[in-house]
């Protein structure tokens, strides 16, 4: 078994999980971290780490943070750290002249079974279209995105409730497998790789913004319903609330939905003391949590104790 000098690059927690199972096993040496350089966040604009940072500080691992990729001081201080392998998890699109670096290559880790979700989001959309199984897939880089040779991959059920929350959180688990086991394979020389074929068919993981997290209730329930658990707990799903004069942009969380004929108008909401539902096409969405701007994410029957709508409120 050769022994194997690796560089980490990640960023959220998806890839601490990952770079947590290596460090455990304790098999190989991770000589250096690269992540994200710090940014503001919050109302208070205070500097925030990234959580593989903080993984790395608290670990006392050699951290890196470069703002530019091709910058030759940071170059040079990776040619530095003498790894022999590079493993990214939900970083960035590496430069050829960082991922080409390492004798043994630069392979990645991506939550898809590909060629299907390449891009930034596989987890969300995979739940946002209705699939029934995704998995993990690790490859070899190349100067694409998500298009590199394919070293092995690993599936998992997803099922009809579950939301990306809890679904980011089995494919880490599998992820950890799948690193690991890519590892034993290259530390032994022993990997073989499979050409990933592009038909018209791929599915693209978009990267998420306002517009495609926005709830369309004019879609039938089924998609509506897919939506909302692909984008919960984050981004989450939001619409605009109608109640008489006052207009609010709300996201919804955790829902439920009812296969249900009905002749109420789409968008429609109706409420008891401790029920919250949308009238959507085939059936109705029950709302079991939600947040209203300016206020914290709350159950709906909380929300339903203090608030009382009129019979025209709607959502749109």
């Amino acid at each position: 078994m050769k022994a194997l000098r690796i560089v980490f690059m990640g960023t959220p927690e998806f890839a601490v999980g990952i770079l947590d199972a290596i460090v455990k096993q304790n098999q190989h040496e991770i000589v250096g971290v690269i992540t994200a350089a710090d940014k503001p966040a919050g109302r208070g604009q205070k500097i925030k780490y990234s959580a593989v940072k903080e993984y790395a500080l608290e670990n006392k691992l050699t951290l890196l943070q470069p703002t530019n990729l091709k910058d030759e001081a940071f170059l040079e201080e990776l040619k530095y750290l003498n790894a022999n392998l590079h493993i990214v998890v939900a970083f960035r699109m590496l430069p050829k002249v960082v991922w080409a670096m390492p004798e043994l290559g630069t392979f990645n880790l991506h939550a898809s079974l590909l060629p299907n979700y390449r891009g930034a989001a596989p987890i969300n959309w995979a739940i946002i279209n209705g699939e029934t199984k995704t998995g993990v897939t690790t490859f070899f880089i190349d100067d694409k995105i998500d298009t590199g040779a394919m070293i092995l991959s690993k599936e998992l059920e997803i099922s009809e409730s579950e939301n990306v929350g809890e679904l980011h959180d089995k494919l880490m688990v599998l992820g950890c497998d799948a690193v690991l086991e890519t590892l034993d394979k290259i530390a032994d020389g022993n990997v073989k790789t499979t050409i990933q074929e592009d038909t018209s068919g791929i599915k693209t993981a978009y990267k998420l913004d306002r517009d495609n997290c926005k709830i369309d209730f004019t879609k039938n329930i089924t998609e509506v319903y897919n939506l909302i658990r692909g984008l919960s707990p984050y981004p989450s799903a939001w619409c605009n609330l109608k109640d008489g004069e006052n207009e609010y942009s709300i996201k919804i969380y955790d829902t439920k939905p009812e296969l249900l004929s009905h002749d109420y108008a789409i968008g429609s909401i109706l409420t008891t003391k401790k029920e919250m539902k949308i009238a959507v096409l085939g059936g109705f969405i029950h709302v079991l949590s939600l947040q209203f701007p300016g206020k914290k994410k709350m159950l709906a029957h909380e929300l339903l104790n203090g608030v009382a709508f009129s019979e025209l409120t709607r959502v749109f």
